[in-house]
């Protein structure tokens, strides 16, 4: 039996879950993988961050279905994909499991995006040469090392959910709608009611809390940010101006330490601008890409 209870029902949990239509699941790398795939053209990956699922995509990802064959997944212990050892969601860990699922599914993006978490396990796997996208763009990307309290409250976690696996199942029995907008509203970012919705889902869920509490726990910046500059990929920083999570601030400073990084500003929105403004966001990305020659042809009437 799992210590940290069971994950979420498909049948119960997803019957109304968002682009539900093109869901599947995918065993790779010794789990079962929640994954949504749609559109056709050169393949774009999107990988969400700590504590999210598909779900965020759900707006954006369809946006962007218009030029791109779009693959996403929930990441091992988020929502509806199983969970692999702690060790496992350590970054490098996290950027293996991602690595063996596109490998099992034959997927060799051109374009992947990431937000917060999700970006840094993208470039991660770009600077370990898991995968070769021409580029890569990072939605309030968490790609620097924690500061200040950060920087001793994640790595005491790890200890906590040790010396305590009830943890998770106590935090989950307090997710309300209100508490969950206070947190999500805590990030600089107002989201529809169907998003509120779904995160309550998922921070009621033991199994999905402790996923996002052990992959914080995890997570080590330090060794990837030396190696930031050598990134290959063609490099879009997405950061909002309200973003309380991840200030802009880092974004400034990444363009400075990574040659030929771009930068684009989003007014008024938070750490979770491609769920406030999905088509502002599909707008950048889209442009961004199509800057690049043949690789198709840019977009019109995003709406």
């Amino acid at each position: 039996m799992n210590l940290y209870g069971e994950g979420l029902d498909w049948t119960r949990d997803g019957a109304d879950w968002p682009n539900r239509e093109a869901s599947r699941f995918v065993e790779a790398g010794g789990l079962r993988w929640h994954v949504q795939v749609m559109g056709q053209g050169p393949q774009l990956v999107l990988v969400h961050g700590t504590g999210a699922s598909t779900h965020s995509w759900r707006a954006l990802a369809p946006l962007l279905a218009r030029r791109f064959n779009v693959v996403a997944m929930d990441l091992p212990s988020h929502a509806f994909t199983g969970a692999p050892a702690f060790r496992e969601l350590s970054l490098d860990g996290m950027a293996g499991l991602v690595g063996a699922l596109l490998d099992r599914m034959d997927v060799r993006p051109v374009v992947a995006a990431g937000h917060s978490a999700g970006a840094a396990i993208l470039a991660r796997m770009c600077l370990d040469g898991a995968m070769e996208p021409r580029r890569l763009i990072s939605l309030n990307g968490a790609l620097l090392p924690f500061g200040g309290v950060g920087r001793h409250l994640f790595p005491a976690l790890a200890s906590l959910m040790f010396t305590n696996p009830l943890t998770a199942r106590l935090v989950a029995l307090r997710a309300s709608e209100a508490r969950v907008r206070s947190l999500l509203e805590g990030t600089g970012s107002r989201i529809d009611e169907e998003g509120l919705r779904l995160y309550t889902r998922l921070f009621s869920n033991p199994l999905h809390v402790s996923g996002a509490l052990r992959m914080m726990a995890n997570w080590r910046l330090d060794r990837m940010e030396a190696g930031l500059a050598g990134l290959k990929p063609e490099l879009l920083l997405v950061a909002g101006d309200r973003d309380r999570a991840i200030p802009i601030a880092q974004a400034e400073h990444l363009q400075t330490l990574i040659p030929g990084a771009r930068l684009m500003r989003l007014q008024g929105l938070g750490h979770l601008a491609h769920e406030q403004d999905p088509a502002s966001v599909g707008e950048a990305i889209l442009s961004f890409c199509a800057q690049e020659q043949g690789l198709y042809p840019p977009a019109k009437g995003l709406t």
